[in-house]
């Protein structure tokens, strides 16, 4: 791949604007086991391999099982996640995907069930930021680390 523009470089008001984000979510409720899977999962989707690739170490990092990881992109065959974790991961891709229909009533009725509106904001907000965050790391060719 070519190498392109370093916007950390170039533009350092604006990766600054990005951490403000990520210091924001640091300071939140959701845990790492969550933060890690929605992360991985909209990278996934996004295609985006640097991420994929720094959100699998750490999600390893905080405990996560290979299996889970391996079968993270089929958790909708799987028994190996919680309830909680399989409507994360549901709003993760109705977020990442939302040119087919956008968050569902049905998925947002049954975040309403599991967790409180301040979780469901800071959801929200971390599946927006590391799809953010894929769409730099893919527009600038960032490479994953051999």
């Amino acid at each position: 791949m070519e190498k392109r523009i370093d916007i950390n470089e170039i533009a350092p008001q604006a990766y600054k604007a990005m951490f403000a984000l990520e210091n924001y979510l640091a300071t939140t409720q959701l845990s790492k086991t969550h933060k890690e899977l929605l992360k991985i999962r909209a990278s996934q989707i996004n295609k985006c391999a640097f991420c994929i690739d720094m959100h699998t170490k750490d999600a390893i990092k905080y405990g996560e099982t290979l299996q889970r990881i391996f079968l993270l992109n089929a958790w909708q065959e799987t028994d190996l996640f919680t309830e909680e974790e399989k409507v994360i991961l549901a709003i993760t891709e109705e977020i990442t995907l939302i040119h087919n229909h956008g968050l569902s009533d049905e998925t947002y009725k049954k975040a309403t069930q599991l967790f409180d509106e301040n979780y469901i904001a800071q959801l929200i907000m971390a599946v927006v930021t590391i799809n953010a965050w894929n769409r730099i790391a893919i527009s600038t060719n960032m490479q994953v680390a051999k």
